[in-house]
């Protein structure tokens, strides 16, 4: 019997309600606003026109939590991420507003790890410092600063508004600041890019003293202006050649390659990523946020926040506009698709817990990726081999839903 007919036919392969189940919660907030769009985001973001209603929001969205309180279930709240949009448009006394309300809703756990994206483009050399300085005091810890490249004919290409020196000027400020924990976003495969280029973007955020670096492909999305005039990229080859390079210039500098684009010095994993990556569960507030909870009664639910601004803003009903459940046939791969993501992949503890199958219901597709060696057993974890990371979209489509 195949295991989606074993789900299906409502069998000891449905979820259950154990109280083990409980996952992490973490919070995920969403900042709608930037100063532009920039050509290749395909993220729900809208050009501020005027002056942006931060008290409004935040009121908004301490509005908002009230309707999914009940997401919570007694559960402290281990990480908050802040994004966007362009976070760093709104200001510290904003946050700390939002967090004091958040506080008098929710428990804050005592090391919570807080994050906030930051454009070098709203933080010039006069002021980054006494920016960065006023978020920290506001409560935020971390910082994540979306460089995308430190060559500023580049940066032009892909419509920032900062340049090279914004961006060093930004990483700087941060530090002055006292953020010793905080990310560089970098992306790689621009247009015309050579594998010199790409390398030296990635050295001087390892010179910047950067702790941890997203590393990512450029890539084109529909409903994008690049995908309606697609800038010329380097071919497939030129593109391993510089992933290649670019993974052991890291690995030499002390960095781990702990995630698919995701690298750290040690002590410096993005405990929020982690989360999602570990299939944890997370609320959502703001126009366009997605959350994923777990039920006391063990159901996966996700849900979408509604993502205009200006809807988000009125008062309503609610502002969930879409919410649904997971369906136990499509939990594995929801599972393996952000697990396998993570070098050390999953144990099958971690799986029983998150989705509340048993483990037979996806050992025997493991056994078989492990006999065609994409898939491998360490340390108790079941992970990717060199190979199986490298087509990690074949491996998980292993685990999809038979028809």
């Amino acid at each position: 019997m195949s295991i989606s007919t074993e789900v299906r036919a409502g069998t000891d392969q449905r979820p259950t309600s154990d109280v083990r189940r409980q996952a992490p919660l973490s919070l995920y907030i969403h900042i709608p606003w930037c100063v532009r769009k920039c050509p290749y985001c395909d993220f729900n973001s809208h050009a501020q026109k005027g002056e942006l209603p931060e008290q409004a929001y935040v009121a908004a969205m301490l509005e908002d939590l009230e309707q999914d309180l009940a997401f919570v279930q007694g559960r402290e709240i281990q990480s908050i991420f802040i994004g966007g949009g362009t976070p760093s448009l709104f200001s510290a006394r904003a946050y700390q507003q939002l967090f004091t309300g958040l506080k008098q809703q929710l428990r804050f756990a005592s090391d919570i790890e807080i994050t906030l994206e930051a454009n070098p483009g709203t933080l010039n050399k006069e002021v980054g410092q006494e920016r960065f300085k006023a978020y920290r005091d506001s409560g935020i810890n971390r910082i994540s600063i979306g460089v995308q490249s430190f060559d500023s004919n580049q940066l032009g290409k892909l419509g920032r508004i900062h340049s090279s020196d914004d961006a060093r000027h930004a990483i700087a400020a941060a530090q002055q600041a006292g953020f010793s924990n905080f990310n560089v976003d970098l992306m790689h495969g621009l247009n015309e890019q050579s594998l010199s280029d790409a390398l030296q973007d990635l050295q001087i955020a390892i010179d910047s003293g950067a702790p941890h670096i997203s590393w990512y492909q450029l890539t084109i999305e529909p409903n994008t202006e690049f995908y309606n005039r697609p800038p010329l990229l380097p071919v497939e080859n030129d593109i391993l050649r510089i992933q290649r390079a670019g993974f052991e210039l890291l690995e030499q500098a002390g960095f781990e390659r702990y995630e698919v684009s995701a690298f750290a010095r040690p002590g410096h994993r993005a405990r929020h990523n982690l989360n999602y990556w570990q299939f944890g569960d997370y609320l959502a507030l703001g126009a366009g946020a997605h959350g994923k909870v777990t039920g006391a009664d063990g159901q996966v639910q996700r849900y979408q926040k509604t993502r205009k601004p200006e809807d988000y803003l009125r008062r309503a009903p609610s502002r969930t506009s879409r919410q649904e459940r997971v369906e136990a046939v499509d939990l594995p791969f929801e599972f393996v698709m952000n697990a396998l993501r993570l070098r050390e992949g999953f144990s099958p503890a971690l799986f029983e817990q998150r989705t509340g199958l048993p483990w037979s219901a996806i050992h025997a597709k493991v056994s078989v990726l492990e006999q065609r060696g994409l898939l491998e057993s360490k340390n108790q974890h079941y992970c990717t081999t060199e190979r199986g990371f490298a087509l990690l979209d074949s491996v998980l489509s292993e685990f999809l839903p038979e028809a």
